[in-house]
């Protein structure tokens, strides 16, 4: 039997300011990756939507962050 052990997520608005990036670059970034990078979107009232990230999803999204900036320099 397959449990799912995800017990919070966490919004790519908090993730860009814990990591002191900017949202709109880390959106293009996540843009990326699939929900089982840990990606997972977020639907509210209307059609608000936002992408939060689980613990490994965050990790993965510091690394493509590396990569990103290794890319540009």
């Amino acid at each position: 039997m397959h449990i799912n052990k995800v017990y919070r997520v966490t919004t790519i608005a908090r993730v860009a300011a814990e990591l002191g990036e900017d949202e709109k670059w880390l959106s293009d970034i996540a843009g990326e990756m699939e929900p089982e990078d840990g990606l997972i979107w977020v639907y509210g009232p209307g059609d608000e939507e936002t992408i939060a990230f689980t613990d490994f999803g965050i990790e993965q999204l510091q690394e493509l962050i590396a990569i990103h900036r290794d890319q540009t320099d």
